[in-house]
């Protein structure tokens, strides 16, 4: 499991597309339980799953209340996942809770949100890939024509984020990850992929980019390592070289500090 499914020429991270797959999956067993019991389902589902996902959403940021300190705009960009799924349940449970009392299906109700939310964190532990040793890395090149070699990376952790200027999240997410990268212990290459040196340099200088971790993977040799397709991804290798996270898409400021932790903490 490469943490991506394909749907023709769509690909979507495994674990949002699960996500996605029980909510719709807790709205139609509400609808059924609701209907059975002579009750409208709207008030009491809507409720419970716009709060839970609120209530989720902000326990994340609180959470990581360092992180979107630095761009506090980031709050709104769900897109890039940040969710607290204990956080969620519980506000859902609290309201169904409240909107059905004192109706037997409360009881039903509960029991879907702890049937739901058991799912989730079983399937997520399920699909979590693990840990497998990194290919050989190619000899990459930064700027300045230097290069990097897998010898100047062997025996400590490090991050490779796969990216280029035609991709929109690429572009987006960017200036974090060269902002982040300038100051990690752990080494953080974000690797063009596909471009000419010249191409590279002037849409970093146009768009005030620090070119200092920027390497060029001309070859594209690097998609293979992640094994998707799928332009942004960010590759996790801990100190053994070994891949023990995948984030396909955009990624936050929290996300990486919580994945570069844990590499840290490896």
């Amino acid at each position: 499991m490469n943490g991506v499914v394909n749907l023709g020429p769509l690909a979507l991270a495994t674990d949002r597309l699960l996500a996605v797959v029980l909510l719709i999956g807790f709205l139609f067993a509400m609808d059924r339980i609701l209907a059975r019991e002579g009750k409208d389902a709207v008030p009491a589902t809507g409720l419970a799953v716009i709060g839970g996902l609120f209530a989720a959403r902000i326990a994340y940021i609180l959470q990581h209340r360092d992180a979107f300190a630095y761009d506090w705009w980031s709050a709104f960009a769900v897109w890039q996942g940040g969710f607290s799924a204990w956080a969620g349940l519980a506000v859902a449970a609290a309201i169904l809770a409240f909107r059905m009392r004192p109706l037997p299906a409360m009881g039903k109700g509960l029991a879907a949100v702890m049937v739901f939310g058991t799912v989730w964190f079983a399937t997520s532990a399920l699909l979590r890939p693990d840990p497998r040793p990194l290919p050989d890395l190619p000899q990459l090149a930064r700027l300045s024509g230097e290069s990097v070699t897998p010898n100047d990376l062997a025996g400590r952790p490090f991050v490779v984020n796969l990216w280029a200027t035609w991709c929109p999240p690429c572009r987006r997410e960017l200036p974090m990850l060269a902002d982040v990268a300038a100051n990690s212990d752990i080494p953080i290459l974000l690797a063009n992929q596909g471009e000419n040196r010249q191409a590279v340099a002037d849409y970093l200088l146009a768009s005030g980019i620090s070119p200092r971790s920027v390497v060029l993977d001309t070859q594209m040799t690097l998609m293979d390592v992640a094994g998707n397709g799928v332009l942004p991804t960010t590759v996790f290798v801990d100190a053994r070289g070994k891949i023990v996270a995948t984030h396909v898409g955009e990624i936050s400021r929290a996300a990486l500090s919580d994945k570069l932790q844990q590499l840290q903490g490896d």
